[in-house]
């Protein structure tokens, strides 16, 4: 069912048709002599992953369908779909996939793009650099940087370098708690305890774990579960599932709530705001 093993990412075979650079089976990105490298596709899982890792060149994460989890510095990407996250050289992370899976990986060499952050962030793909990035995964690995696909390379490298950063991430605490209770919303994100809730599990004072998570992420409680809450919306909603069926999922009493505190976190209401980014992929 699938081909040949990429080297630098033992858990994305992909299918045969979908084998991308198109000139090698295996290769290593990190090896390779040109500004950009990339590949791509198309995939079927229950569920891969990629334990934590780094690279010498800047990585890009593009995800067009599916499920794409990446865990990296102080925070947790749940990549949504037309999104992407940056990735500086040197940074370790870990990614796991599930599903129908459509991601594509862009690799730069450091400093190529230095209008970027040199931490980690989600960025908005424009339906052109998206075209551009699927373009450079069909181009040959060794490609000319002074034909036509090295001129390709340097566009999408502006066209790169233009891409607006979007806080669609969830922040990871450092603090041992902390973290448990993230993993606890991870596994059900319907579980709607607050942080007194979580204080009497733990047997630690409110006030406690409040001064923490601000300290390390800048946010309340309400609202550090509120943006994991958002990027899990994102993405069933992406897959088909109705706005009822995930307000009841993420433990909202009905649509009209979640609709709500969807539309104060990103200005627009959930149908709207997936609608936009489906048209301005096509």
């Amino acid at each position: 069912m699938f081909g040949s093993t990429i080297a630098c990412m033992p858990f994305f075979r992909l299918n045969d048709d979908h084998m991308n650079p198109d000139d090698l089976g295996d290769f290593d990105p990190e090896t390779v002599p040109r500004t950009v490298a990339a590949f791509g596709g198309h995939m079927v899982t229950k569920g891969m992953e990629l334990a934590m890792h780094e690279h010498r060149k800047d990585e890009l994460v593009l995800t067009v369908r599916g499920i794409v989890r990446l865990e990296a510095g102080h925070g947790v990407w749940i990549v949504p779909p037309r999104c992407a996250v940056w990735i500086p050289g040197h940074v370790p992370h870990s990614v796991s996939v599930a599903g129908d899976v459509e991601m594509h990986c862009l690799f730069v060499e450091p400093d190529a793009v230095p209008a970027l952050p040199r931490q980690c962030c989600t960025l908005t793909i424009s339906p052109l650099l998206e075209h551009l990035l699927v373009h450079a995964t069909h181009m040959p690995v060794m490609y000319d940087p002074d034909g036509a696909d090295g001129r390709i390379a340097a566009v999408l490298l502006d066209q790169l370098s233009l891409a607006p950063a979007e806080e669609l991430r969830f922040p990871m605490p450092a603090d041992a708690r902390l973290r448990r209770i993230a993993s606890a919303m991870m596994t059900d994100p319907s579980d709607r305890a607050t942080i007194e809730d979580w204080s009497r599990r733990m047997a630690v004072a409110p006030r406690t774990l409040t001064r923490i998570l601000q300290r390390e992420t800048g946010m309340s409680f309400g609202r550090w579960r509120q943006q994991f809450h958002i990027l899990i919306a994102l993405q069933r909603l992406d897959q088909g599932a109705s706005v009822q069926a995930v307000a009841l999922d993420l433990g909202y009493e009905g649509a009209s709530a979640f609709v709500t505190m969807f539309r104060k976190a990103l200005g627009k209401p959930p149908a709207r705001y997936l609608a936009e980014r489906r048209i301005g992929a096509h």
